[in-house]
């Protein structure tokens, strides 16, 4: 009876340490707090654990979450924005470059300036207009009102400018521009183009460039000139003016490559100015001798932000004469070599129909039997090309392996700032 009573005694109390247990271990489920849940039975270790029993490590949220989760996505594939320029009697030389460029994912500015004859512009309109697939996609564009361009004067800059003024209020969906002449040529299909470009940082600039003017600075930057095109509607050659200027000092001058790869970013900066710095340096390059060779090159220098993002290259294969002279050496079939090896995406200069012309198409660019267009993943159609098929569709020839091993080595020294900007 007394035993009874004891057990009695202590039936109250552990019915309350009980509810409080209870009451404490349903509040840990509903907190998430299961870590406290082992810390309280590592302390009332005499207390089985039905979760310890059960399973050796919890389950958490988070890892079912990451092994469901899907696979990475594979780089988008960018687009590029071409103008492609020409003068007097370039109608046949643009057309063939504007074909072997061709790709439904691009877009393309075309432009003959004030120096072509009126039917050769109309010629060139009527084509464009006439061609189904160019109708289907309408990604080429012919700037209606010529312009008249002088490559030794501003005119130039001010054309390429205007190009991506055009392209930027036509569409956004492009990711690099590229200005180009009738006299360049591709040297890989723009199949290995996008593929090479998928994995490539969108910010970066391919822009040759140097400080080191040498023989430039007192042949170009100190002479003043004038270029007639800015006023007159006839072609002639810049002129000098005295006396000469002393070299700035609120900027540093760079000089290198007419032919760019530019980023969009850098395309709005130059174009829109919110910086004043490119609308200062287009007015001084307004009087410099071959401004296109500059203008950019001390926009994207001399913008601590913007210098980051260079690579030193044009992506061109151009020979140059030792110094260089105004023009480089047009190339023909004895070329040929020596173009491939350089790994390069495009080649200047060359005559119109020139032979090495039709080397490149078939070893390079895999056109057959004066194919139309070069043949790449979106082609559809009999004959091929024709109609367009699955215009994502990438299929890189081996021409991408060459243009991948220049590709990243130029990113991977622009990455450690080798050669930029100095």
């Amino acid at each position: 009876m007394g035993s009874f009573n004891i057990e009695k005694k202590w039936q109250f109390p552990l019915i309350m340490i009980s509810i409080v247990f209870l009451f404490f271990l349903a509040t840990c489920f509903n907190m998430g707090l299961v870590s406290t849940i082992h810390s309280f039975n590592s302390i009332l270790f005499f207390l089985p654990s039905r979760l310890a029993e059960n399973q050796s490590a919890p389950v958490f949220v988070e890892t079912k979450i990451s092994a469901t989760a899907p696979a990475p996505a594979a780089p988008a594939i960018p687009r590029f924005a071409y103008l492609i320029s020409g003068s007097k009697n370039d109608l046949e030389k643009l057309w063939r470059t504007l074909l072997a460029l061709y790709h439904p994912l691009n877009h393309y500015i075309v432009h003959l300036d004030l120096e072509s004859p009126l039917e050769m512009r109309l010629e060139l309109a009527s084509r464009i207009e006439k061609q189904p697939v160019f109708s289907e996609v309408g990604n080429v564009f012919m700037i209606p009102k010529a312009n008249m361009v002088t490559y030794r004067g501003p005119t130039m800059i001010a054309h390429t400018l205007h190009a991506c003024a055009i392209l930027l209020k036509r569409t956004k969906d492009w990711d690099w521009f590229i200005n180009l002449s009738a006299s360049d040529y591709p040297l890989v299909t723009q199949d290995d183009l996008l593929y090479t470009f998928s994995e490539v940082d969108r910010s970066l600039n391919f822009i040759e460039h140097t400080s080191r003017l040498g023989w430039k600075l007192e042949k170009r930057a100190m002479p003043l000139i004038i270029d007639p095109g800015l006023y007159r509607t006839n072609k002639s050659d810049v002129f000098w003016v005295g006396p000469k200027r002393t070299l700035p000092t609120a900027f540093k001058l760079f000089t290198g490559s007419a032919w760019m790869v530019l980023s969009h970013s850098f395309v709005e900066y130059v174009v829109w100015g919110w910086d004043n710095l490119p609308r200062t340096l287009l007015m001084y390059y307004t009087n410099f001798i071959s401004s296109p060779e500059g203008y950019f090159q001390t926009v994207a220098c001399n913008e601590p932000e913007l210098a980051k993002t260079v690579v030193n290259s044009d992506l061109h294969y151009i020979s140059w004469d030792n110094p260089p002279k105004q023009h480089p050496h047009v190339l023909t079939i004895n070329d040929t070599t020596k173009m491939i090896a350089s790994n390069a995406a495009f080649a200047r200069k060359f005559k119109h129909n020139d032979p090495v012309l039709d080397v490149i198409d078939k070893k390079l660019l895999h056109r057959e039997n004066e194919q139309l267009f070069t043949p790449g993943g979106w082609c559809s159609g009999n004959p091929r090309c024709s109609k367009v098929g699955n215009i994502h569709r990438i299929t890189p020839s081996p021409g991408s392996k060459r243009l991948r091993l220049l590709v990243t080595r130029l990113t991977w020294m622009a990455k450690f700032g080798q050669k930029q900007c100095i």
